[in-house]
């Protein structure tokens, strides 16, 4: 099958103390860039899976080559600018390489391929895909095409931000396609979620599979989840409930 969309990979340098910090005072600022650096491992893996797929590493900044399979992958720093901005940016790049561009976060390790497979075929056809996550986001964005201002002043990280963003894709008049929802893993309910998920198997995210584990027997989760979670407001490094 022809390699006809980019997908780009919105992804984060995992430093210790900068990412996951809602999941922070539940298993400390190490243990969450390990899990930030498993989810990215899986959904990267889950990406290359794609026949039809360019994989794409959008970063923030850069990246420890022990991160990066090889050969090494097209690895596009974001830039700045807010995250419409910067989500603008690489997404015309794709678009001047590919007909088509998938971009999604790194926050989702089981993510079913299923969902991109829809997104590409949806794209045959449509202008926009968008794929809403449980918190009132979104997991996934397709584009044909990325008109200038396309993302500007979306309300990010609130629950509007999927009502909204599809709204502006009405707006310019988008023929636009909404997948099944799923799960960003932000908040310690969606770190239990997914302990539930991968302890039942009905994800596949190994790497992620193999940090929860390595947590629970360090007693930073505990058996009150699949894995478990700590109760809120203790764990070994002391921080505290936001």
């Amino acid at each position: 099958m022809q390699q006809d969309t980019c997908v780009c990979v919105f992804f984060k340098s995992p430093i210790v103390g900068t990412v996951k910090t809602r999941l922070i005072p539940l298993v400390g600022a190490e243990s969450a860039a390990a899990l930030a650096e498993a989810f990215f491992r899986d959904t990267w893996n889950r990406v290359r899976s794609l026949s039809w797929a360019v994989p794409i590493v959008a970063s923030t900044g850069p990246l420890n080559p022990a991160l990066l399979p090889h050969p090494e992958p097209g690895v596009w720093l974001q830039g700045g600018g807010d995250l419409g901005a910067r989500m603008e940016r690489i997404l015309r790049r794709a678009l001047a390489q590919a007909p088509f561009t998938i971009a999604l976060g790194a926050d989702s390790p089981g993510m079913p391929a299923r969902l991109l497979h829809q997104a590409h075929e949806a794209l045959q056809s449509a202008d926009a895909v968008l794929g809403p996550s449980d918190d009132g986001g979104f997991y996934l964005l397709a584009l044909r095409e990325c008109p200038p201002g396309l993302l500007a002043g979306i309300p990010w990280s609130q629950p509007t931000t999927f009502a909204r963003t599809l709204e502006r894709f009405n707006e310019r008049g988008l023929k636009s396609i909404v997948l099944d929802h799923w799960y960003d893993i932000d908040r310690p309910e969606d770190l239990e979620r997914l302990c539930g998920d991968v302890a039942s198997e009905a994800i596949d995210a190994p790497h992620t599979a193999s940090v929860l584990a390595g947590l629970q027997a360090v007693g930073k989760l505990s058996a009150t989840f699949p894995f478990g979670a700590a109760p809120l407001g203790s764990n070994s490094d002391g921080a505290h409930v936001r």
